[in-house]
């Protein structure tokens, strides 16, 4: 009897191990949906001169139209519960002396829904030839969900009126609209050393925002960065951002999946640019303990460096911080080194690691594996990691083996090349 029970239980294992390896990994798609809608050259992009401009504040139901060109003038606050629709096919041009910038308040909603064959283009409003990270601000969101600050309610860095700059609240499940099938490009302007817009900055949001099909290329500071909320996204897009891909803080819970992130050696910061930066608070003693910290799920997820064989100012692909739950499952990591970084108080005991996990990932070239940004604790972290129920491959492989079509110049394809399943090991 005690035969057969070890038998049936090591065949639920092999069962399971198998589905695990055969659980597709990096981005995934029958088809490759980011055709059509993407844009990989903005730089070559004429977008035609505005007709019609945007200022001040929008305090009541709007709607922006396909057949005209808008320049984003300043600060643009959507208040008073207002939405601000947009067309399909719109075009929306970031002014570049007045740092264009809009600012969905708290209550307020943008639907701006787009069509993968008529995409919504947020861009620079500079000529073809003069085009930059930073040309503008960029998209801010402020929403009602939880937060961990103290007293559950914060203000961005941003210079922002006093009055409308606040978000956080009581309620996960707020919605504050609709951005699909969206480009943001050349935004992220650097106020000051310590002040940075990004592409899209999401504080507060809830879950029933929709936050699907964005791009976001030429950053100059963080494609998403994300402040606290609850939020859902997917099929997401960062192209040659300065800093950060995706930036987690202030207790954000996030399901993320289907996404990608691209970048080149030379439009990363010195600082330390990561695909992944996630962390749970700014700085703890504004930060309300008893509530919720971080926690980021992410799977099918896509992380490469163009260029193999030269890692510029390109390292590691994430960076985790202490007190901060994060799970990367069914992903593929490609050109970085190392593949992960830990900040060196998480520690290397089973209880801090067990926070962090890694499942069924291909780690492909990268200078080294999941390590810590102290220097020590590293062989117990190598050995937490290496066991094999974590399904870690690490491979050295082309991007033209691992990918479809990893060529920006043409109709890149990053989901993963299936023939060369038996060099993975899968």
């Amino acid at each position: 009897m005690k035969t057969k029970i070890r038998i049936a239980i090591l065949t639920l294992l092999s069962s399971f191990f198998l589905h695990a390896q055969q659980q597709p990994k990096g981005i995934i798609g029958n088809i490759n949906w980011m055709s059509n809608w993407t844009n990989f050259k903005p730089a070559n992009t004429e977008y035609g001169e505005a007709t019609n401009i945007i200022a001040g504040t929008i305090d009541k139901d709007t709607k922006l139209l396909k057949r005209n060109i808008y320049q984003l003038v300043g600060v643009v606050y959507v208040t008073n519960n207002a939405t601000l629709t947009i067309e399909p096919g719109t075009v929306i041009r970031g002014d570049d002396k007045s740092c264009g910038t809009l600012v969905i308040t708290n209550g307020a909603k943008i639907m701006a829904e787009g069509l993968e064959t008529d995409p919504i283009v947020f861009t620079s409003n500079k000529e073809i030839a003069e085009r930059k990270p930073g040309d503008w601000g960029g998209i801010i969101i402020l929403g009602k969900a939880p937060i961990n600050t103290i007293g559950g309610i914060h203000i961005l860095p941003f210079d922002l009126e006093p009055m409308l700059n606040h978000y956080g609240g009581q309620d996960p499940e707020d919605y504050s609209g609709i951005l699909k099938y969206v480009r943001i490009e050349y935004s992220g302007r650097k106020l000051s050393a310590l002040k940075e817009l990004n592409g899209l900055s999401l504080a507060g949001v809830g879950r029933k925002t929709v936050l699907s099909n964005i791009q976001i290329s030429y950053s100059n500071d963080d494609s998403f960065e994300s402040y606290g909320g609850d939020l859902v996204m997917n099929n997401l897009i960062s192209y040659r951002t300065t800093d950060d891909d995706f930036d987690f803080t202030q207790g954000v819970q996030c399901n993320i999946s289907n996404s990608i992130a691209i970048r080149h050696p030379f439009s990363s910061d010195v600082s330390g640019s990561r695909c992944f930066e996630v962390d749970s608070y700014d700085k703890i003693g504004s930060t309300d303990m008893t509530k919720k910290l971080s926690k980021i799920n992410a799977s099918n997820i896509t992380l490469v460096n163009l260029e193999e064989n030269n890692q510029g100012l390109v390292r590691e692909s994430l960076y985790v911080r202490e007190n901060t739950f994060f799970n990367l499952s069914n992903s593929i990591i490609s050109g970085f080194t190392p593949f992960a970084l830990l900040e060196g108080n998480i520690g290397d005991g089973a209880v801090n690691l067990s926070k962090i996990t890694f499942k069924n990932l291909i780690i492909n070239n990268c200078n080294g594996g999941i390590i810590s940004e102290a220097g020590s604790g590293n062989t117990a972290i190598q050995k937490f990691y290496g066991d094999p129920s974590f399904l870690l491959d690490y491979t050295k492989l082309k991007n033209s083996e691992l990918f479809i079509m990893p060529n920006i110049k043409g109709n890149p394809d990053f989901r993963m090349n299936q023939n060369n399943t038996i060099a993975i090991g899968n």
